[in-house]
């Protein structure tokens, strides 16, 4: 369980990152707050920062779950997917919307399996009584 902390605590780091890179874009731009559009660097950032937290909302509970009730080893690794998943998505976003793929494909593989694996764990678990 320690990698998974290990691993959780980088993707949130990760996540500070983006926050604070996407606030440097908004002062950068001119971008002033309430306001989520703008310059298109801005809004690159801004989408990037929001898509994260949308996918953080699955990740977190499935890192869990699959750890649990799977494996703690094979989670960390997941995890760690993940978050290189989410740096390709937001290098490739910012350079260009459309290079954003990769990233997005790598971090919800990982996100399906994290959440699939930790339910199959929890049934088996039920299964067997446990």
């Amino acid at each position: 369980m320690t990698w998974v902390a290990i691993v959780v605590a980088g993707v949130l780091l990760e996540y500070m990152t983006i926050v604070t890179l996407t606030g440097r874009a908004r002062g950068r731009y001119g971008v002033q707050a309430p306001a989520t559009t703008g310059h298109p660097i801005f809004e690159r950032w801004f989408r990037v920062q929001q898509n994260t937290l949308e996918q953080l909302v699955i990740f977190l509970p499935g890192i869990g779950l699959f750890a649990h009730y799977a494996s703690p080893s094979v989670a960390a690794l997941l995890g760690l997917a993940f978050g290189v998943g989410r740096a390709l998505y937001a290098r490739g976003y910012v350079a260009d919307p459309a290079r954003r793929e990769l990233g997005f494909a790598l971090s919800s593989i990982a996100n399906a399996l994290l959440v699939l694996g930790g339910l199959a764990g929890a049934l088996a678990s039920l299964l067997r009584g446990a």
